[in-house]
């Protein structure tokens, strides 16, 4: 399988991926990108390690794979593949949103309902099990964009001003099509190997030249990535910032200047109704956002863990009010958790053999993610309190011999001395104030769509017909017979 260097080897081609007005001419080695691609191969040394668990041999081919982009094809696969996602996580503690587990999870799943990619004018079944085969023979890092440009709110891409905002068809080839437009938000993309392309808002009719799905390489011609501010180079050491400077992903808006698609790599063409198939009707929205769940799942248990400790160490870990917020954080990370084991357990396969995790619980656990993340920081902040505040500016006064013996007397706790409680608060910071936590603030409220959205989702998914069922016969069950005053 490939590993680590190996991935970091292929993000030496020719990308165009600008930040601060310039092109970056080495991913791997730019401040902005190689703490997040150091972590990436990580992962894929991980998965290559047998001892990890997260190999699986290919059925079609006898060769060793990732499992984490296969589909699960029993309850013991989907076991496994919990574990897998799990294992990855916990390497990031939860950090790295879109790490190559989440655009692969909805890979493995178009792979297992080429039907779906069938319909239409065009028959693209064989086009999605073919990158399906070379995701799983190459272990690709795959990223996506599948939201339009917010250019209107109000409107969809056709009845926009200009030619072609959102990524759509400038030209149609005999051997592929041209796009031309742009699409958001391609985290992880700088350092991906593809970017799949797709609009998962809903289209009307008019909107057919934007009614697309196509995976593209990164280093595509006529391909730009516009990266927001990153935030691993303005850290000042790993000590001072330390999730920022591992795992700082980059989000990007992506260009398509004339980009050519051969008809190889399209999966869905000028076709409303395929955007639907292709993310519901394959099972890949639910697959791919349980494992989103799972990621959650162990950054919320970070989080919860991080809590606890700052309490002790502060020595208040004892006080009623305390205990209670900490009681509150328990309840939360444990609401999450048990979602994920709730979807496994109510699993069932669809016609064609793929294991699906539960609707119900997937959607229920997301559609509360919006409230659930920020209580979780507001809790952490009250216990931090201004102890995020007082720590020294850099690690630079903890080595400093002129300023080390001021932070050893005034900044330290009876059961921590100065430089473990700096380090502890630090931390607590890069989770509550810093630009990398408020991305992830602002990621956790958005990453599957707006709240309204997401509860939409587990709106349609928790199954009303039980329940309002059970109201209707206990309303069946009297009349105006029972109706007299007592």
């Amino acid at each position: 399988m490939r590993s680590g260097a190996d991935y970091l080897a292929a993000l030496k081609g020719p990308r165009r991926i600008y930040v601060d007005g310039a092109p970056v001419e080495d991913v791997a080695h730019h401040p902005a990108f190689a703490p997040i691609a150091k972590t990436i191969a990580e992962l894929f040394d991980i998965a290559a390690d047998p001892a990890a668990g997260m190999t699986v041999t290919d059925p079609a081919t006898g060769s060793t794979v990732n499992r984490l982009f296969t589909p699960p094809r029993s309850r013991e696969d989907l076991a496994a593949y919990r574990a897998a996602v799990t294992t990855w996580a916990r390497h990031t503690h939860g950090w790295v949103g879109r790490s190559p587990d989440h655009v692969g999870a909805f890979v493995a799943a178009f792979s297992a309902h080429p039907e779906a990619f069938a319909g239409g004018d065009h028959d693209f079944a064989v086009n999605v099990t073919s990158f399906h085969r070379r995701v799983l023979r190459e272990n690709l890092y795959v990223s996506y964009a599948i939201i339009p440009p917010q250019v209107s709110r109000a409107t969809s891409a056709h009845a926009w001003e200009g030619d072609l905002i959102q990524a759509g068809v400038a030209e149609e080839r005999p051997d592929g099509i041209v796009i031309r437009g742009a699409q958001m938000l391609a985290t992880g993309g700088a350092v991906a190997d593809e970017i799949f392309v797709s609009c998962i808002k809903p289209l009307s009719p008019e909107d057919a030249d934007f009614a697309l799905g196509f995976a593209v390489p990164v280093d595509a011609e006529g391909l730009k990535l516009y990266c927001r501010r990153p935030y691993a180079p303005a850290a000042t050491s790993s000590y001072d910032y330390p999730l920022t400077t591992r795992y700082d992903e980059t989000d990007a808006l992506v260009v398509f200047d004339d980009v050519f698609i051969p008809w190889e790599r399209v999966f869905v063409y000028r076709d409303v109704a395929g955007l639907r198939r292709q993310f519901f009707d394959t099972g890949a929205h639910v697959f791919g956002n349980w494992q989103a769940q799972i990621r959650f799942m162990v950054k919320t248990q970070f989080i919860a863990g991080l809590a606890r400790k700052v309490a002790a160490v502060n020595g208040v870990d004892k006080f009623p009010g305390v205990v209670e917020k900490l009681g509150e954080l328990a309840s939360l990370a444990a609401v999450v958790e048990s979602s994920v084991l709730a979807a496994e357990y109510a699993a069932e396969a669809d016609e064609q053999g793929l294991w699906r995790p539960h609707g119900r619980a997937v959607y229920g656990a997301m559609g509360l993610q919006a409230e659930l993340y920020p209580r979780m920081l507001a809790i952490l902040r009250d216990l931090v309190g201004g102890g995020v505040l007082q720590v020294p500016s850099s690690v630079s006064e903890l080595i400093n011999p002129e300023t080390r013996a001021d932070i050893d007397r005034y900044v330290h706790s009876p059961s921590a001395p100065a430089e473990e409680r700096v380090k502890l608060f630090k931390l607590a910071w890069d989770v509550v104030g810093s630009e990398f936590a408020g991305r992830h603030h602002q990621y956790e409220m958005f990453y599957a769509g707006a709240p309204f959205v997401v509860k939409g989702y587990a709106f349609r998914n928790y199954g009303f017909d039980d329940p309002v069922g059970d109201v209707d016969a206990f309303l069946s069950s009297y009349g105006l017979e029972g109706g007299s005053a007592r």
